[in-house]
């Protein structure tokens, strides 16, 4: 057999020379070891672990598109309050020249020598056309919201949803010249047999003639925001967490009773806002109305008689007649319809945010 090689009388002692390779922990490269001091990591021990993070770049995508969201919401916020002062700016002469109470006063005529306008009759036609535009399509868009999300067929549910989104795309002079020339007729003779047989309410009395009323153009309007406020439902209820829909049907809970406890407390903020942003629409809609309206002066609660009259319709029906001071009334009017309609959609979107879990469901 061959001789055994020399052992190191160091290794053999316990000196403190050991072989260079046996001086590393295990599983180091000597690549690694050996590498220069310059190509190591700064602040690391070369070994791959412990070394800082790189820079961050002084000026990168996120930062970038950081940039460019705020400023695009900025740009939100300054066009609002450009509109703002452009409104003020053209409105203040005529209110000077205004020689009535323009909150009070109920005729309008800032075409005379002697301007006297007031926007009482126009705010009061506004939000009761509005108001009874909603009371009509809320219940029918929660029951149709309802049924697409917990009643209908998934193909049939999706179909459906599908066409009453479609209505939000039919221009608003479609659905006015549709509610002057065919919806009318109708009307009339439903407000005829409320007048017949329910006369003694002060809101159906009176001798005609019928037609062209608050009833007609809030009907109209009813139809044009319900896919908003069907559409905004529906997606509420689809948030609602499975599990708390399971847990009801386990306790024995029938389908509606369900809904009625784990649905509708969960979607309670959502379905406020879609309503709120119904009025919202509701508030601004302007030829519908302008075609469906009596155009009268007036504060009445009679919904069937020939009258009514809003602000966004008066604007539509009187700026190609009207001079300086009447277009600066106008526009006064309009800074009035501005400021409601900021107020609901401000209100709806404070509403949104107060139930975080929505806002991140949705998101």
């Amino acid at each position: 057999m061959g001789e055994t090689p020399p052992r190191s009388a160091d290794a053999g002692t316990g000196g403190i020379h050991v072989a260079s390779g046996h001086g590393r922990p295990a599983g180091a490269s000597a690549r690694v070891a050996e590498a220069p001091v310059s190509t190591r990591t700064p602040g690391g021990d070369g070994l791959g672990g412990g070394g800082g993070l790189p820079r961050a770049r002084a000026f990168g995508a996120e930062r970038a598109f950081r940039g460019l969201t705020l400023a695009a919401g900025t740009a939100v916020l300054v066009i609002i309050a450009a509109i703002a002062v452009f409104l003020i700016a053209k409105a203040v002469p005529a209110l000077r020249a205004n020689t009535a109470n323009f909150w009070t006063y109920e005729g309008w005529s800032p075409n005379d020598t002697a301007p006297k306008f007031g926007i009482g009759t126009l705010a009061f036609g506004t939000v009761l056309s509005s108001a009874l535009a909603l009371l009509i399509a809320v219940p029918v868009a929660l029951g149709i919201a309802l049924y697409l999300s917990h009643y209908a067929p998934r193909r049939l549910g999706t179909a459906l949803g599908f066409l009453i989104d479609l209505l939000a795309a039919v221009p608003s002079v479609v659905f006015g010249l549709w509610g002057r020339d065919i919806f009318v007729n109708p009307v009339r003779d439903f407000s005829v047999w409320l007048n017949t047989y329910f006369g003694w309410i002060p809101i159906f009395g009176g001798d005609g003639p019928f037609g062209k009323s608050i009833m007609l153009g809030s009907l109209v309007l009813a139809i044009m925001v319900l896919p908003i406020i069907t559409s905004l439902s529906r997606e509420v209820f689809l948030q609602t967490p499975t599990a708390n829909e399971e847990a009801a049907l386990a306790l024995g809970a029938t389908r509606w009773e369900m809904i009625r406890t784990a649905v509708l407390p969960y979607g309670r903020p959502g379905i406020i806002a879609a309503v709120m942003l119904g009025l919202g629409r509701a508030l601004g809609e302007t030829i519908a109305l302008a075609m469906t309206l009596g155009i009268t002066f007036g504060i009445s609660f009679n919904l069937i008689e020939n009258g009514g009259n809003t602000i966004a319709a008066n604007i539509a029906n009187a700026f190609g007649e009207a001079n300086d001071t009447g277009r600066g009334a106008l526009i006064a009017s309009g800074l009035v319809l501005f400021t409601i309609t900021l107020i609901v959609n401000i209100t709806a979107r404070a509403i949104i945010y107060r139930r975080r879990e929505f806002t991140e469901s949705a998101a």
